[in-house]
């Protein structure tokens, strides 16, 4: 007796195979998108009032599926956890309170540790969505809102593996996850506040005080100063900078070890006793402790500069430099 097994399939074949998956789910995918109306709605505002948390049930490869909701949920600034189902009638349920909305996913609808959960939600009080492929199952008739993801046919070559039924899923909690953050109304920095360690938290969290330098490393030497001493400053401090202040200690200009690598090829090192303030640039670029460090980046990108003063109402408190940024990740 022959299996698939012995047959011996061309790329061209398996490729066939491979994009008609993908065709079958995105096919599906439209249908749920022509199909839920304001039930997804009512879901959506229902999860807003929520004043506790989202149960996200599910068992088997639908229970997947609801550990990847719960977490987008959650990312998004939805408090929400998943309950497996079968671990929910041993004990779990301890965790489930009447001011929280319970999110039961099932494709068939008729999945029995799925089910059993449901009187315990109906006792307390809490509401239930359902995320369901039949609209006649048990499990929709018990929901106070009913999320439809039926599908045709699985997209696998037998039609029995879930796939097309949990992309629909997948995709369906994507879908509420967003309209739930509409309402909301989350910001970027909001998101950032929920994912600190990643690129974008550094980026919306990380100010320049939390990345410049302290002040007694800020290089500075007073106007009346000459090169050959901004020299030595720059050397000391280690910025490959120094600022310039007056009497009040304002910032009047910048010397950089590039000027003076320009100043010594044009005039020799007689220059070295020249005034500080005929080679400085006047009126540097600044920027406050409070702004965005990556700000602070794009401001360097622009004006092509490695390092910037930290000021203070025109007074110089820091430096910040362009490594600096790049060990936080930020570039």
């Amino acid at each position: 007796m022959k299996t698939s097994c012995d047959k011996v399939w061309t790329d061209q074949e398996l490729l066939a195979t491979g994009r008609a998956v993908l065709f079958d789910e995105a096919r599906e995918l439209q249908a749920a998108a022509d199909r839920l109306g304001m039930e997804l709605v009512e879901a959506a505002r229902l999860i807003h009032r929520c004043k506790g948390r989202v149960v996200v049930v599910g068992l088997g490869k639908s229970g997947l599926i609801g550990r990847k909701i719960a977490a987008t949920l959650a990312s998004l600034g939805t408090p929400a956890f998943f309950l497996h189902a079968a671990e929910g009638v041993h004990g779990d349920l301890g965790m489930v309170r009447p001011e929280d909305v319970g999110l039961f996913i099932s494709n068939s609808g008729e999945t029995r540790e799925v089910l059993e959960l449901i009187p315990f939600f109906r006792r307390i009080g809490a509401a239930v969505v359902a995320f369901s492929g039949r609209s006649a199952s048990r499990l929709a008739r018990e929901a106070d809102v009913v999320l439809l993801t039926t599908v045709t046919r699985e997209a696998d070559p037998l039609g029995l593996a879930p796939t097309s039924s949990t992309t629909v899923q997948l995709a369906v909690g994507d879908a509420l996850a967003a309209m739930v953050t509409e309402l909301r109304g989350l910001r970027q920095e909001d998101f950032a506040l929920f994912h600190p360690g990643g690129a974008l938290g550094r980026k919306l969290l990380l100010r320049v005080e939390d990345l410049m330098g302290p002040s007694e490393r800020l290089p500075l030497v007073c106007r009346e100063a000459s090169v050959k001493d901004a020299l030595f400053e720059i050397t000391s401090k280690g910025y490959g900078a120094t600022g310039v202040v007056d009497a009040e200690r304002r910032l009047v200009g910048i010397f950089t070890d590039g000027d003076l690598r320009r100043l010594l090829e044009r005039r020799g090192v007689q220059a070295m006793e020249d005034p500080i303030t005929q080679s400085m640039t006047k009126n540097p670029k600044v920027i406050s402790p409070d702004r965005l460090a990556v700000e602070a980046l794009r401001l360097m990108e622009k004006w092509e500069v490695t390092v910037l003063v930290v000021a203070v109402e025109g007074c110089p408190v820091a430096m910040i430099h362009l490594h600096d940024l790049l060990k936080a990740g930020l570039a």
